[in-house]
This record gives C-alpha cells, structure tokens and sequence, in this order.
C-alpha cells in the first residue's frame, strides 16, 4: 500500500463520512468522530493501516465477523471501506471514555465498579465466542463505559488481524501479538489465542482496572512483562475486594482450569453484578430506537408470544358456544363453501387449504421486493431446518395476522421454549440515526436493540414496504432471541436477493376472513359512539387484513385486524357480540383502551392445530373504560354482522387486492 496521508478534519471517506474530529488515538490509527451523510446520523470512524495487502485482507475478514455480532455490550462495526492507502472501519459512535482513560483520570476503580465493567464485558465474550469470533485484544483501551456506566467492547479480532507494530513482540521463540501487560501466559509462549485467551485478558484489564498496574507488576520494558507472563508470574490483588475470587479465576495460569466467557459471566454477576440502573437499561432496551414506533399497534401483545396447545375442554368450550350462540364454526373438512380437503380415514387429517392451481407458488417481480399484498407468503421466507441448530423446529403458518409466519423452537423434552415470527407491513422503514443497517442486493437491514426476551430485526424492502423478523424467548434456558432473528434474517435475505417474496401456495377457504377486506365492515353509523373519528379515512393494514381510524389529533382511535390463535379462552372476560361468545379486556395495553376478540370460525390447519379466526377490535381514547369497552363491543358487532353478508355474496377474491 502507499504511504498513508494524514487525515485532516472536514476530509470525506467514500463520499460518505465527513470527518470531524479525532476522538482517540492506538495501535490501529486515529479514530474519528464522523457524520455520516448519507443515513444522517454520528458514527466513530478508524483509520487502520495495514502492513500489505495480506494484512489488509485479514482485516476485511474479520471486520465481516465483527459485523454480524450483535449485543448490547459489543460496539457494531457498520461498513468497511478499503481505500489505496487505508482501510477505514465504520463503527456506532458511543459517548465514553475508555476503561484505561478512567483509571488515567480518575484513579483505580471501586470493586463494585470494576465488576459491573466486568459482568458486560464477560457477556459480550460470551456471545461472540458463542459465533465462534476472538477477540484477541481485550485491554482497557478496547473497553468503552458511558457515564450510565455501560460498557462496550469494540475491535473484536481487529487488531490481531492488522498484526501492526505497536502490538507485536519479537521474542526468541517468535512474535507475539497483543499488549504484553495483558496478555496470557500461554499466548507470551507463541501458542495461539483462543477463548480462554479472552478471559484471561478481561481479567487482566479488571485487575488493572482495580490496582491500577499490571497483573504482571510494574515494568519497564515489554520483554519483562513478556518473561513474567511466560513464567505465569500473577501478583497478588490488594485492593479487590468481593471481586478477588473472580479475578484468581479468570487469571488463572493453566487455561484448562480458566473458565470460559459465560461461567466468568455468572461468577462475575454472583459476586459483583451491575447496579440496578444499568442491569435495568440492558434489559429493557431503554436505547432502543423508537423509529418504528407505529408498528407496535401492528404487533398488538398479545400476539407476540407462543403458540398455547389447545386442549379438549377448550375444543368442547368452542363446540359449546357454537350451539347455544349460533356461532358458525366449521368443522375439519368442512367450510361451508363446497372446498372440502383431503381427507385420511374416518375423516380424520382434514387441513383448512389445499393447493391451488390459480394461484403460482412464484410470481415474477424484482429482487428485494413483497409484491403484491395478498399473495406473499410471509412462510416462504422461514426454513425451520436452517434453525434447527437451535434445537427441534416446527414452522407455524396459522398464528396471528394473516401477514405473519412463525417457527417454534422445542425443547428436547417437547416445550417450547422459543421462536421467530416474520411479519410484512405496508409502511417503509424509517430507521433512526441509532440503528445499525447494513445493505445486501436491494433491501437495507436495520438491527435493532434487543428488548428483554424480544429481538427485532426490519428489513427494508426494494417496494418501501417492510419485512419485520423478531426472535422470541418463552422459556430458559433457551436461544438467544438476537441469535435467532439474525439467523432467520439471513435466510430471509438470501431469498430476497433471488427475487420477490414468494407467492402463497394455496388460496384461503371460501369463509376465511382472509378473502375480506377490513376497512369495508365499518360505516360512519359504527363509529357513532367515538366522536370525532372520521370513518371516511381510513388507514388499511397490510392486504386489507386490518385497518385503523383516529381522531386528527390522534386522542381517539379504533382498529380492526383478522388474527388467528387455538383458543381465546385466556384473553378476556366472557361476553355476547352479535349473539357469539366473544371476550373483552379493558385497559391490556394501558389505562385508555379496551380489546374485544369475536371469534369467526374454526378449522384444524396443517399441523394438525385447532386453530380460530377471530376479528379483534381495539378502541382506545379519554373516555372511561366502560364506556371504551361499550364502544369496542358496539363495532365488533357490526363488524361480526358485514361479515356474514360480505362473505355470502363473495363469489371470489375481492377488495383491492394486492394493495
């Protein structure tokens, strides 16, 4: 490569980021402060200088696998730009200041202080040690901590694949690679770094952190800390307090006796866990990105948890309502239209869809791209087998909106414990100036935080709609919900990169709510009891399977959406709509709404499940909750008896399909 020419500020990398100001200074390069011009938002860009085009390749590569780790307590790397003198790393911008810039400028820390630093750190190895990426140079100086007291790890296995000149050694057995006062005994003998590497050196950087010196003492020259390390020289903690037994642990000279990331994970958090603020930011994904705010009304709570197994009381409760209501429910096999499915002996094995020949399994259109509305399957872009690592699969086509598709992950004993859903959505995407994207072919991926045992990622389509991936955890143990959602998104996204979503298999029996569209079941007359909601606006869901009205100051609204579940049983109290047994429960996502679910008809799907189709109506606005829950009550009525007509005098698909 060419000799490197000093960046100044107001230089631009890739006609992208404009250069601010240096923030920092290491082995690598200067990091900058940067704006990026094109999605608008502060990121830290480094300038590292590779030693040849070898060196430049490994850094590439291991930029790539620093790209895909995802956790609250690793700094993301967002983009990498190899230019003919330098390679720049792209990475989130995190107002701190390094762990060694603390202990600089303010003195050792406490043992409370140093743990929590610790508890992160070691949950940050964990996971990237869980996807099989070193870091290779875990020392203060790679250690970020906020004034929150967060703390974020950055450079995983940057530096060791630069190999540059401040961070090598050349001793007589060989070069060693890393900062002599951190590293492990076993790497300062020329072995290899691995994962046992990693923790030694996050308790070296602790012990640091807490004495203000080396694990190996206070030396002059590097090849002094080189021969301590070599002799497995550890001198003893002084001022560590409840944290002096992890540290033994973690330092521990023979790596076999060493304990790996996650079990110095629950030492750490047994002994000196984070204070409750800060377990209490990482949990609740307090700086996560609210851009996609208008979603949440898409993915009500309640349906964002697992499939429950419906068991017989349920189904003779269902059979129950349906004599003593008139409720219309249809049996396997039958759904009122003259589609009868195939059927296995005694009857038995009926599914609600079969093939059709009408509808192509593939329809044509651009890469990257949803298509029309109506006909994507949202299933054709979950494989089960490609998360099977993550223990037994099951793929669920019939939970919740139409637009949506699960697969469930189970336990060896059968539970399951968790799952990824996959939901399209009319609305582009609208990532935040704090959402990690990256663009493969012609969709954005933005990376969301994660939010307790939820995990989102949104993938923005060529057609400025939006594909929403969230993995789930129901139980523990259980995967890692981001590991999830990150290989689900993958799967997805090589799909995508093929061609448009997939077309749907089969068209939705003759009953279905599916064939309806939402925003017609309701007239001005329904809306008599919400004043000020103009029912002449409304807002359509993705393929007309939902639909919203709102006040013009958005104080008042209503929605109906088509959703499918086994049983509605757990959500709500027992009520009458339209002479059906239906449920309402008032205040389930705050003091100023009310939900009431009627259910519609009944069919055994594929798997085998009982499954429900139901329409449910949510009202929300200043009223009280009688009142709120009267109104609910008065549209699913409504809604419940255009039902019935529509679907009587549907001769075939309608509405505006593909919208």
């Amino acid at each position: 490569m060419a000799v490197l020419v000093t960046p100044e500020a107001g230089d631009k990398i890739a006609e992208r980021y404009l250069l601010e100001e240096p923030i920092g200074q290491g082995g690598m390069g200067v990091v900058w402060r940067a704006w990026d011009e094109t999605l608008k938002r502060r990121v830290a860009v480094k300038c590292a200088r590779p030693d040849d085009g070898e060196a430049a390749k490994r850094l590439k590569k291991e930029a790539q696998y620093a790209a895909r780790l995802h956790h609250p307590n690793i700094v993301p790397v967002f983009d990498f730009v190899e230019e003919e003198t330098a390679c720049w790393i792209v990475m989130e911008y995190v107002p701190s200041r390094s762990l060694a810039q603390l202990v600089a400028e303010r003195g050792p820390l406490t043992p409370e202080d140093a743990g929590s630093v610790g508890c992160q750190i070691a949950a940050a190895l964990a996971r990237s040690h869980a996807e099989g990426v070193v870091h290779g140079d875990v020392t203060p100086e790679n250690v970020l901590v906020t004034e929150e007291g967060v703390a974020r790890l950055m450079d995983f296995g940057i530096a060791r694949a630069l190999w540059s000149d401040t961070t090598q050694t050349h001793t007589m057995t060989g070069t060693v690679w890393g900062k002599p006062k951190y590293l492990a005994p076993e790497v300062a003998k020329g072995g290899p770094g691995d994962e046992k590497a990693d923790v030694f050196s996050l308790g070296a950087s602790l012990f640091a952190a807490v004495e203000g010196r080396s694990p190996y003492g206070e030396v002059e020259h590097p090849m002094a800390y080189l021969a301590r390390a070599m002799e497995g020289h550890i001198e003893s903690a002084e001022h560590a307090g409840r944290l002096a037994a992890p540290l033994t642990a973690l330092l521990a000279t023979e790596p076999r006796r060493r304990p790996n990331a996650a079990e110095a994970h629950k030492l750490l958090t047994r002994t000196v866990p984070p204070p409750p603020h800060v377990r209490e930011m990482l949990h609740d994904g307090r700086t996560r990105s609210r851009a996609l705010d208008p979603l949440t009304l898409r993915l009500p709570r309640h349906l964002r948890r697992r499939r429950r197994p419906l068991t017989l009381a349920a189904v003779a409760l269902i059979a129950v309502a349906a004599l003593t209501t008139g409720l219309l429910v249809l049996l396997p096999g039958d759904d009122n239209g003259g589609r009868k499915s195939a059927t296995g002996k005694n009857g038995q094995g009926r599914t609600d869809a079969r093939p059709s020949t009408s509808t192509p399994v593939s329809g044509p259109g651009e890469a990257g791209t949803i298509g029309a509305a109506r006909t994507a399957d949202p299933c054709a872009l979950l494989d089960a087998p490609s998360l099977s690592r993550f223990g037994d699969t099951e793929r669920d086509p019939d939970y919740g909106r139409f637009d949506r598709c699960d697969v469930l992950v189970k336990s060896r004993s059968g539970d399951e414990v968790a799952g990824v859903q996959v939901n399209l959505d009319n609305d582009p995407a609208d990532f935040g100036d704090d959402v990690p994207t990256r663009r493969v072919g012609n969709v954005t991926v933005g990376t969301m935080q994660r939010d307790g045992d939820d995990c989102e990622r949104v993938i923005a389509t060529a057609d400025r709609k939006q594909i929403v991936l969230v993995g789930e955890r129901y139980e523990s143990p259980s995967p890692d919900p981001c590991r999830l959602a990150d290989a689900a998104t993958d799967h997805a996204v090589g799909v995508l990169d093929r061609g448009a979503v997939p077309r749907r298999s089969a068209e939705p029996a003759a009953t279905s709510l599916a064939r309806l569209d939402a925003c017609d079941l309701l007239d001005a007359a329904a809306f008599e009891r919400l004043p000020g909601i103009d029912p002449r606006d409304p807002d359509p869901y993705f393929g007309d399977w939902g639909c919203g009205w709102s006040s013009p100051d958005g104080d008042t609204g209503a929605e109906l959406v088509f959703s499918r579940d086994n049983t509605l049983e757990d959500d709500g109290d027992p009520t009458v709509v339209a002479g059906r047994r239906s449920y309402v429960s008032p205040r389930e996502s705050g003091d100023d709404d009310c939900v009431v679910r009627t259910p519609h008809r009944s069919y055994t799907n594929s798997l085998g499940d009982q499954t429900v189709e139901h329409l449910m109506v949510t009202v929300h606005g200043p009223q009280s909750t009688g009142r709120l829950c009267g109104a609910a009550k008065t549209l699913a009525t409504a809604a419940t008896k255009n039902i019935t007509k529509d679907l009587r005098d549907l001769k075939g698909p309608k509405g505006r399909k593909g919208k």
